[in-house]
């Protein structure tokens, strides 16, 4: 599979170009275009080689049949409905995502004939159905896709109309998936099997093949890019599956019905097929923005010292690796608001699944991971800017921000599900796990125990006033549903306050900012002395989430960056949060102190390169030692035991250098106590990262 992984990555740099939302085919014919100028009406030629992605929602059934194999009983039968709304808590849905690279033929008669490929990644399209018989008990059937894609041709026609082209089309051809085949054992043993109540059997990335058909429209827009709609049906035909401990063997048949939107870039296009632009450029837009942005990041933490070993511990001598893919799509809606849309396909596991190190070695790795690619829409938001006054400041387009200007003075609400620290805790030197450090305790302040599900993102609002050279900021912001979970509380009941201060300066001719940022959470805690008390009690081991109350907790932070030379910036960072309580979303710390430098190499002739060092230390309350030397559990970390706590002390260095289209990051981490346990480590955690960005 690793090697799979590797090639599904290149598809996703390869195919970054296209990776967009269903707004942008939406809207695009639409929009005016601020460069370059329109060209004079000619006809459109479609052939070329082109890439790009596409969004899409699903919609599916199975109707599978299952025949006992260890003894004699009743052929059972049933369907699955493969459909799921969209889930804005827990962002699952049957919605998917993915790219496609394809080339085109037009005949002088304007009839067009193609080839495309394509490889699609869902969120969940999935379906269980419960069986019950004398001879199998009561058990679930689920069937779920992991991924899928198509070999096509295409037929169509390109009616000259001037200065809009379009392109009908019919295709058709060969479709393949890899499906996961999972029977649970609900009540009763099996006749001949030996599944258990509660036991679960999967198959993994399991093969089908089948045919696939569909039509649909695209639309040429300037410098070589085309939007589409396009529906597919495919039908895959039979598979069948053995379960030996459920002495079940189940054939079932798979039909998926999908509508896409796509965009696509052409490669080889120029003026003389009546474009505009030879090279990829990013689609500028009056009112609408497209940015996209790939990162591969690979870790390797070396053999150290472990005389034990807990659930929640860093395991020596092993390698990870995580891949993403973002789409940034954005949409004036009015003077002064934006609309943006974030879709995302992410893969892979941080060391250890994520755990082990209290300030973890990867921003990349969530607390969720999985082996194949699945598509998430983490971000969607309003933002509202109301310009006061003062000088007037240019504002480059990128990821979630159109270019333009915007006034000095001015008031900014956001509005809907973003990440807290896209806003709040923000540093030049260190905050970006795609483009600068790794670290969790490095790119944001680890006392801050922002709301956030698994990956990052909330439903909240924000409001910003600037003022010459203060800026307020405050927020109010959903929790999980429990700490540290990947659902949102859909009513809102437990929830986060966070405000910051932040005062803009120079200091010897050089920019600088210092900010003072507070929040204080409300929802269901667990304090760590009444999970003591009642383990102590029980003599078993204690769990803050057996004494969870509703609570507060709270916590403040200190934050600098400071520019020394055109080339060389320093950061600081400090904070304290309540360690009697735990926490609740992000990582297992109580104090910390960060401090680190980003040099430019300008100064070695290499002005493209950046040079990054940092060191961070790690702190917990007593009472929060106590509770992980009787064995408790926090976020990240949890040994089994504690007996000699230590600081957390880590210090990163990296070195990112351009090549060829993409940022090639080499970067090496010492930690020493990890998990706060000097009986631990130290270790050594080497990686590389790979970033693209439009």
């Amino acid at each position: 599979m690793r090697g799979s992984r590797v090639v599904i990555g290149l598809l996703g740099l390869l195919g970054l170009l296209g990776l967009m939302a269903p707004a942008g085919s939406a809207v695009a014919a639409d929009m005016p275009v601020k460069a370059p100028p329109a060209a004079a009406a000619t006809a459109y030629d479609w052939t070329g080689v082109y890439v790009g992605g596409h969004t899409g929602y699903a919609a599916g059934s199975s109707r599978w049949s299952a025949m006992p194999t260890g003894a004699a009983g009743p052929a059972q039968s049933g369907s699955l409905d493969l459909f799921k709304a969209f889930n804005g808590f827990d962002g699952m849905g049957s919605y998917f995502e993915g790219f496609q690279a394809g080339y085109n033929y037009m005949l002088p008669s304007r009839w067009l004939f193609g080839v495309e490929a394509d490889v699609s990644f869902p969120s969940t399209i999935t379906g269980t159905s419960t069986l019950s018989s004398a001879t199998s008990g009561t058990a679930s059937y689920a069937e779920t896709v992991e991924f899928s894609g198509t070999l096509r041709g295409r037929f169509g026609y390109a009616p000259n109309l001037g200065t809009t082209h379009w392109l009908f089309y019919a295709t058709g051809g060969f479709a393949w998936s890899y499906d996961q085949f999972t029977r649970t054992q609900i009540a009763g043993t099996p006749a001949g099997g030996t599944a258990a109540p509660g036991q679960t059997e999967n198959l993994f990335v399991v093969p089908r093949a089948g045919g696939v058909a569909g039509a649909g429209v695209e639309l040429a827009l300037p410098s070589n890019w085309t939007a589409r709609l396009e529906y597919l049906f495919t039908d895959y035909g039979n598979r069948s599956v053995t379960f030996p401990a459920g002495a079940q063997r189940f054939t079932s048949d798979l039909n998926v019905s999908e509508l896409r939107f796509g965009l696509n870039y052409r490669l080889n296009g120029g003026p003389s097929a009546g474009n505009t632009a030879i090279a990829p450029p990013v689609p500028e837009f009056d009112n609408f923005a497209i940015h996209g942005q790939t990162t591969y990041l690979s870790q390797y933490v070396s053999p150290f010292r472990n005389p034990y070993f807990g659930q929640n511990s860093l395991a020596p001598n092993q390698g990870r690796e995580t891949w993403d893919a973002t789409a940034f799509v954005g949409m004036r809606l009015w003077q002064g608001a934006e609309l943006w849309v974030n879709t995302e396909i992410d893969q892979g596991f941080g060391l250890s699944a994520t755990l082990g190190v209290a300030g973890f070695p990867s921003g990349e790795a969530y607390k969720v991971g999985a082996a194949v690619p699945y598509a998430r829409v983490p971000q969607y938001f309003v933002r509202q800017t109301i310009d006061l006054g003062g000088e007037t400041q240019k504002v480059e387009g990128a990821a979630n921000q159109f270019s333009g200007s915007q006034s000095a003075n001015r008031l900014v609400f956001t509005v809907g599900k973003f990440g807290v620290t896209d806003i709040f805790d923000t540093n030049k030197y260190a905050h970006d796990p795609r483009n600068d450090f790794m670290n969790w305790a490095l790119i944001d302040t680890g006392t801050f125990d922002y709301a956030a599900d698994a990956w990052g993102f909330t439903y909240g609002a924000a409001a910003e006033w600037y003022q010459g050279d203060w800026t307020v900021r405050g927020g109010i912001f959903d929790l999980s549903v429990v700490p540290n979970d990947v659902e949102l509380d859909p009513h809102f009941a437990q929830f986060q306050w966070v405000g910051e201060i932040e005062r803009r300066y120079d200091l010897w001719g050089q920019p600088g900012k210092i900010a003072l940022t507070g929040f204080l959470s409300r929802g269901r805690m667990g304090s760590f002395s009444d999970a003591i008390a009642l383990a102590a009690a029980t003599g078993g081991v204690p769990q803050t989430s057996a004494v969870r109350q509703y609570a507060s907790r709270g916590g403040v932070s200190f934050n600098l960056e400071q520019q020394i030379t055109a080339d060389l910036g320093v950061f600081a960072r400090a904070g304290f949060a309540n360690g009697n309580i735990e926490p609740y979303e992000f990582s297992d710390i109580d104090r910390t102190a960060a401090a680190g430098l980003a040099l430019a190499g300008k100064s070695w002739g290499r002005p493209d390169d950046t040079v990054g060092l940092a060191g961070v230390i790690n702190g917990i309350s007593g009472v929060h030692q106590a509770y992980l030397n009787a064995g408790g559990l926090g976020i990240l970390v949890g040994d089994g035991m504690l007996p000699h706590p230590a600081p957390e002390q880590i210090i990163e260095a990296y070195y990112q250098l351009p090549v060829s289209f993409f940022k090639l990051t080499l970067d090496y981490q010492f930690i020493l106590n990890p998990a706060y346990n000097a009986d631990r480590g130290p270790a050594s955690v080497i990686g590389a990262r790979m970033h693209a960005q439009f």
